[in-house]
């Protein structure tokens, strides 16, 4: 097993783990009335997929057509399952980072819509007293000023309330700045593509879970397609046979014997060349030699 087969197993496997970590706790927190029941049957589905992914793709060639069916659309439906487990744990994680964000943007709304209606309260009351001063004729000098006396005490509480108001404001925004530096990519991407932070971040999720347990499956699938492939192939008897047979000098050895055969002993066993001739010339001669005769 080379390094590749070792990372690309590896990575499936810590893919697959997130995956269904995610999902297992996610449909955990759905079922929350019955969570360590309904973990431990989550963890079993998820383990149950991917070796079913696996047998389906070691297999297929050998499993009648409701096997096929059946098994693939289950692992189909797993992964949707996953992908449902992913997207509630993940908007929970979001909805607990944003509970504080969210209340404190709702009580600012609330205090800014205050401070608008106060302002529309004070600028009633002066356009009021303006225009009961200008009824009056221009002598009524005691009584403009009856009137003026009259109308300050109501706009002086206003004006309290609305300097009360605006340091209340005032401490929120601040506060809110400093809880939403945990959703401040998110603020950015609804600010960019002028939309609201959960729409954002419901987009983003639904990216992550279409290409998180997919990708999971594909690589236990690609890891048990390399180990096959890097398989040494199993000969068979006919194999063992046919190699033995092949071999030149077997074949030669054979050959021969069926020359024997067919000539006995006495007779030609292999085809003469020249060589052969020049060697039995040699043999007559040291033969002639070693009964003393003459050679030159």
């Amino acid at each position: 097993m080379n390094k590749f087969q070792i990372t690309l197993g590896l990575s499936a496997l810590f893919i697959a783990g997130c995956a269904a970590f995610f999902s297992v706790f996610g449909i955990g927190k759905l079922f929350s009335g019955a969570f360590i029941a309904v973990v431990i049957m989550a963890s079993s589905l998820e383990l149950g997929k991917l070796v079913t992914a696996s047998f389906l793709y070691r297999y297929w060639d050998k499993i009648n057509l409701l096997q096929k069916v059946y098994m693939a659309a289950a692992t189909i439906m797993l992964i949707f399952i996953t992908s449902a487990g992913i997207f509630g744990y993940l908007s929970n994680a979001y909805q607990g980072a944003t509970v504080e964000f969210e209340k404190q943007t709702t009580a600012l709304l609330f205090k800014e819509e205050q401070v608008e209606q106060l302002e529309e309260d004070k600028q009633f009351l002066l356009n009021e007293l303006d225009q009961q001063v200008q009824s009056l004729p221009d002598n009524y000098i005691t009584a403009k000023r009856k009137l003026r006396e009259d109308y300050n005490p109501q706009i002086l509480s206003i004006n309290s309330e609305l300097l009360d108001l605006k340091k209340e404001v005032g401490k929120l925004k601040t506060n809110l700045v400093e809880t939403g530096v945990d959703v401040g990519p998110a603020v950015y991407l609804a600010r960019t593509f002028n939309t609201d932070i959960d729409t954002v971040v419901k987009f983003f999720i639904f990216i992550l879970i279409f290409v998180f347990d997919p990708l999971a499956v594909m690589l236990v699938i690609a890891y048990n397609q390399v180990l096959l492939q890097n398989k040494p192939k199993k000969k068979t008897q006919r194999d063992n046979w046919k190699d033995i047979y092949s071999q030149p000098t077997l074949i030669e050895d054979d050959e021969r014997m069926d020359i024997i055969g067919q000539n006995g002993n006495d007779g030609l066993h292999y085809d003469v060349t020249d060589q052969d001739l020049i060697d039995d010339d040699d043999i007559e001669t040291e033969k002639t030699i070693g009964r003393g005769a003459y050679r030159p």
